[in-house]
């Protein structure tokens, strides 16, 4: 049986974690059989070199103009979704890939490339908690989801980061038999994660979890401190004590911060009017918004519409 042919496409600030995480296993299956089970290509739009966001550049074989016949496509992307989605010169290509039976994989906002194409309707997509918000306002007709990868027939997807090792090796592994990929694993000294695994660790405080997850759901409309406590059957002063005792914060402290983070996102990841923004992430006031916005980030809101890796970043602390 012929090595499987793969190419993967890197496009400009791709993360060079990603493409290890996914050239490490196919490697190491390679040198397990002792033949080749896959041959891979790197590939970029017009055929020159790319800079990964670490600033390292990648030489690729050939540009995607003279690529074809490939079992597999892997769109490598992280940084600047938008301006790759953009591209349909890109798309034509990609399409041409599915009409040809290629399976296709969207690492991190690779995914997002797929779904501009029309490529993913229907299907999950294993989404990066940090771009789930417009993902699914840009994509409706997908199913993002926050699970660390999803295996279909002829559709793989990808939250990005270390999940591309589990999805790689869960991928050979259909292809070649669950002996081998824990072999890999072994390898690797892995602890291969199921593909429902969550990307990033709830609170311990299960009390907390529940009051997070009803702030995240009433974002639009925010709700007051007695309303939190009354839902979840407390006494505002017992809600402000769990807060300062986890979190070192209050409940109007951390909504306000959800909502900024929910802001944010929208702001870099979707061309939604900055009014129609502030809006959803409960904010009644522009000009309200507007000055919380700068104070948090340092930069109006319609000055923060790019999601590269000079523009401002929303923490998440565990």
């Amino acid at each position: 049986m012929p090595p499987a042919r793969i190419g993967i496409l890197l496009l400009p600030s791709f993360s060079h974690l990603t493409l290890a995480s996914l050239t490490e296993p196919l490697f190491v299956a390679n040198w397990l059989a002792e033949r080749p089970l896959y041959r891979w290509r790197l590939l970029s739009f017009d055929g020159g070199a790319v800079e990964a966001s670490s600033g390292l550049r990648m030489r690729v074989d050939v540009p995607i103009g003279a690529a074809e016949g490939f079992e597999a496509v892997f769109v490598l992307a992280s940084f600047e979704p938008k301006r790759h989605a953009a591209n349909r010169g890109l798309h034509a290509w990609l399409r041409r890939q599915a009409r040809h039976g290629a399976t296709l994989a969207g690492i991190e906002t690779g995914s997002e490339v797929l779904a501009a194409a029309g490529l993913l309707d229907g299907h999950d997509v294993a989404t990066h908690w940090d771009n789930l918000p417009g993902f699914q306002e840009l994509y409706p007709g997908c199913h993002a989801t926050a699970r660390l990868y999803t295996i279909a027939s002829g559709r793989l997807t990808c939250a990005g980061a270390s999940a591309v090792l589990d999805m790689t090796i869960a991928w050979i592994g259909t292809r070649h038999g669950a002996d081998l990929a824990g072999e890999i694993a072994q390898h690797l000294l892995l602890r291969s994660r199921p593909p429902d695994e969550e990307q990033a660790p709830a609170p311990r405080q299960p009390l907390l979890q529940r009051v997070l997850a009803l702030m995240e759901q009433s974002i639009e409309e925010p709700l007051s401190c007695s309303a939190l406590a009354r839902r979840l059957r407390l006494s505002p002063r017992r809600l402000q004590r769990l807060f300062r005792r986890e979190l070192s914060s209050t409940p109007s402290l951390q909504y306000r911060k959800l909502r900024l983070a929910k802001a944010h996102a929208l702001l870099q990841q979707t061309d939604l009017p900055v009014t129609e923004i502030a809006f959803s992430a409960g904010f009644a006031s522009l000009a309200h918004f507007s000055r919380l916005y700068r104070r948090n980030f340092g930069r109006a809101p319609s000055a923060d519409r790019r999601q590269s890796t000079d523009a401002p970043v929303s923490r998440r602390r565990a």
